[in-house]
């Protein structure tokens, strides 16, 4: 009897979710494939099956979707007319255009929040000055200004205080996105996972903490999270999953307000917030994202543990990760070190720590201490948690780290 073929995945995209999504592939024992934008992407130094080209190329993608049996993503990048254009010619894409889409463009997804009544701040396309002029009137000054494709780790985000800056920014983009700058409490996310087949799994809320617009921490589950708001997004996001017929996994970013909760922005893909899920979950995002592209019944994702961390490994200005990672490994071997391969510069992410047990905060002391030793930084306490003084044991030393308090993003 004929032996039974595996699937080929293939991934659109060489970035570090690519790389993590390898050995997931690898467990499932599916076969990987990445089209990569170049020879030493974090993905390309690690999976045997690379094509290097031009995503943004129709011909390359066309190409490249004739040797997998199915097309995900490490990014929403893609021309979404061409993700179109595969799918009417056969190939199968996943998730599809038509969900990808809402994460492509920030005001098609605020429409579509709007048209689901799920909780959205308030919002305008922004085509002239006197649009800004009328939101400025409805929501006050400042309000926040984003590019509808493309931005991603604050890149194509303003907070604007004088519209002449408006001006300025239509010279370059002639449709923009104006939300009112909310005043959040903190910031959360949710990761959810959806099949072909309706199947669907939700990790527990996560509460994240970012600097100067890049997530630098996730803890799960959110401290002090009420039960009814955290029952409330779960809601949210499995009615946004079923709505758009997501396949794959999804993160929903949020606002905490007093009052509740408001949608900030979407990932179709493995993202950062669902790092920790890696070491503290029964299925990560990364398996649970091929199994769902497969349409495979889905995995539990259940906690490990009471409480997960993962703090983001950011860079700083020395170019060494290797020697800080042996002392980290050797100082705390319970902690998880996920490297990207890429080069470093200051404020990239390069790679995350996770780390879980019982005390959310010796937990995330850890991973921070972790984290910031191979960075090579030394900051200022996080200024909604105990300080590393009051973590540490009588007549212990104190090796935790200093975190600053970020700019605020909007």
């Amino acid at each position: 009897m004929a032996g039974v073929t595996f699937p080929t995945i293939g991934v659109i995209g060489g970035g570090q979710l690519a790389r993590m999504l390898a050995p997931a592939a690898e467990a499932l024992g599916v076969r990987f494939a990445v089209l990569s934008e170049s020879a030493d992407a974090p993905a390309a130094q690690v999976i045997h099956d690379v094509t290097v080209g031009d995503y943004t190329d129709f011909a390359t993608l066309k190409s490249f979707a004739e040797t997998v049996d199915v097309i995900t993503f490490d990014h929403e990048h893609v021309p979404p007319e061409h993700l179109e254009a595969l799918v009417a010619a056969g190939y199968t894409v996943r998730p599809g255009p038509r969900a990808l889409i809402f994460a492509q463009d920030k005001i098609l997804m605020r429409r579509k929040m709007d048209d689901l009544g799920l909780p959205n701040p308030r919002w305008a396309e922004i085509g002239s000055l006197a649009d800004a002029e009328a939101f400025a009137a409805e929501v006050g000054l400042p309000f926040v200004l984003k590019t509808p494709r493309g931005g991603y780790d604050g890149k194509g985000v303003r907070v604007i205080s004088d519209l002449a800056e408006v001006t300025d920014w239509l010279a370059e983009v002639p449709v923009l996105l104006a939300e009112e700058k909310v005043d959040f409490t903190r910031e959360l996310a949710v990761m959810v996972g959806r099949s072909p087949m309706g199947q669907t799994a939700v990790w527990p809320v996560v509460e994240t903490w970012q600097q100067d617009g890049v997530c630098k921490e996730a803890i799960a589950p959110a401290p002090g999270l009420p039960g009814q708001k955290a029952t409330a997004i779960t809601e949210a996001v499995l009615t946004v999953a079923g709505a758009l017929d997501v396949t794959g996994v999804m993160a929903m970013e949020m606002f905490e307000t007093p009052d509740g909760f408001l949608i900030n922005e979407f990932a179709m893909r493995p993202h950062n917030t669902g790092h920790w899920t890696q070491d503290g979950s029964v299925t990560s995002q990364f398996e649970q994202h091929l199994r769902a592209v497969l349409d495979l019944p889905l995995g539990s994702p259940a906690a490990r543990d009471e409480v997960s961390v993962m703090v983001n490994i950011l860079g700083a200005d020395h170019e060494d990760l290797y020697h800080p990672y042996l002392h980290v490994m050797a100082h705390d071997p319970d902690v998880k070190v996920h490297l990207y391969g890429k080069d470093v510069s200051p404020g990239r992410k390069v790679g995350h720590v996770n780390a879980y047990g019982a005390d959310r905060a010796l937990v995330l002391a850890r991973a921070r201490h972790a984290a910031d030793f191979i960075a090579g930084v030394d900051v200022d306490p996080h200024p909604s948690l105990p300080t590393p003084a009051d973590l540490t044991p009588e007549g212990a030393e104190d090796t935790a780290p200093r975190q600053t308090s970020p700019e605020e993003r909007d």
